[in-house]
């Protein structure tokens, strides 16, 4: 496996072919070549080829990908073949909509904690059986409920104070929704979702800037990530 050459936009189109195979076998599909899957779900049959090479030969010249082999092998790729269990830091609306989120496969993606430092809220249960605790106790129940993945979902003052809790918990895969650059050690992964910035960039392109040829920069976009 070509570990140093793997980016995180093949890690990113991975997951789309998994969706996608997914779907394709609630259909009862068996077999479908990269083309086919290209085709089907208007991605790029060459970059899906050259996304499954960095982790070997999976398809057969001639008759395609055996979808459910597929299926498994991604799903190995993405560490899927074991639950995540994941603790929210911030009982706000945004933290609170984010662990009562029926979304998540439960096969892969459990929230078990909710967390929050103000009085009010701790104790509080939502509608899934989440309750709120004292993020002073993170570390004690990370610990009891193995949560290996964190969310941080509070404003931008605090977003360093929770991550430091988050550390010294041990949990080393974070998904942080603070306004707020964060940045770990060595061995921990921070994935940020900046809503703002994402709405930024729509009223850019709804802006429309002549020279910044909108239709050309999208249209790029998409050949990287998919």
């Amino acid at each position: 496996m070509k570990v140093e050459k793997i980016s995180e936009l093949t890690v990113n189109r991975l997951s789309v072919y998994l969706r996608c195979l997914n779907e394709m076998r609630a259909r009862g599909d068996e077999t479908v070549s990269s083309q086919a899957l290209a085709d089907r779900y208007n991605l790029n049959s060459a970059q899906i080829r050259k996304d499954l090479a960095y982790f070997g030969e999976f398809g057969v010249r001639g008759l395609g990908y055996n979808i459910d082999e597929l299926r498994a092998h991604i799903t190995k790729i993405l560490g899927l073949d074991s639950p995540h269990r994941i603790g929210v830091v911030g009982a706000g609306n945004l933290g609170t909509a984010l662990a009562n989120y029926d979304g998540f496969s439960p096969q892969n993606f459990v929230v078990v904690g909710l967390f929050d430092s103000d009085p009010s809220k701790i104790g509080k249960r939502l509608p899934n059986g989440v309750a709120v605790s004292d993020i002073a106790n993170f570390s004690l129940i990370a610990e009891q409920q193995k949560i290996d993945i964190a969310a941080i979902a509070v404003p931008a003052r605090a977003a360093e104070s929770v991550l430091d809790t988050i550390l010294e918990a041990g949990v080393q895969a974070i998904l942080n929704f603070a306004p707020l650059r964060l940045k770990g050690p060595p061995g921990v992964k921070i994935k940020h979702v900046d809503l703002l910035v994402s709405l930024e960039a729509l009223s850019y392109f709804l802006a429309g800037p002549e020279s910044a040829a909108p239709d050309a920069v999208l249209a790029s976009e998409m050949d990287e990530a998919f």
